[in-house]
């Protein structure tokens, strides 16, 4: 992208999120427009992430979290659920490359042992080939739901006050923040961008 087609050419660089977070909905619908089939849509929003992780680094932002399966994806049909599996794995096979060029570190929030056993170990091949990465992190969020992670952490927050380790006082938001499962990473920065189409 050049720099007069760049909308945040202008933006002072402070303001820019270390933080970007992006729900990748609307392949199914882009395809119908077209008249395509499901399954082309899936694969043009897989090419797109190289464009979207090829772009934070330039300007600055340091976590890029996709948000690409839920927990409501397992309502789909079951066959366009095996080609999302098959075409995360392709990704994860073919971009490791790209992902180790420009030293992006890889993971995944959700719950992940909820996968396909053959999924599991290919995010767990990534997630350890990137693990000195340090240029910026790619986080993947598969088999996720908010209530989920909201669940998730409150059941390790009670077990820790269970177990003496936390007490009542000790509980605000900052201290629940720390079980979420980006508790490790800087909060999604908010910007907002009118749509240069």
């Amino acid at each position: 992208m050049s720099e007069t087609n760049n909308p945040l050419a202008d933006v002072p660089a402070d303001r820019l999120p270390k933080h970007v977070a992006i729900i990748m909905d609307g392949n199914g619908r882009w395809a119908k427009e077209r008249g395509l089939p499901r399954r082309r849509g899936h694969q043009e929003g897989a090419k797109s992430v190289r464009a979207v992780v090829e772009a934070c680094q330039p300007l600055g932002i340091e976590y890029l979290t996709l948000y690409a399966f839920s927990t409501e994806n397992w309502k789909r049909p079951k066959r366009e659920i095996n080609f999302l599996m098959a075409l995360l794995q392709r990704y994860l096979a073919n971009e490791l490359s790209t992902l180790m060029e420009k030293n992006v570190r890889f993971r995944v929030i959700g719950r992940v042992d909820g996968l396909p056993a053959a999924v599991q170990k290919a995010i767990a091949q990534t997630v350890e080939a990137c693990a000195n990465n340090t240029a910026g992190t790619l986080c993947l969020a598969l088999n996720y739901g908010a209530r989920q992670e909201i669940t998730d952490a409150a059941k390790a927050m009670a077990q820790d006050v269970a177990a003496g380790r936390v007490s009542l006082d000790e509980i605000d938001e900052s201290a629940f923040a720390r079980y979420l499962y980006t508790a490790d990473m800087p909060d999604v920065g908010r910007f907002r961008m009118r749509s240069c189409m």
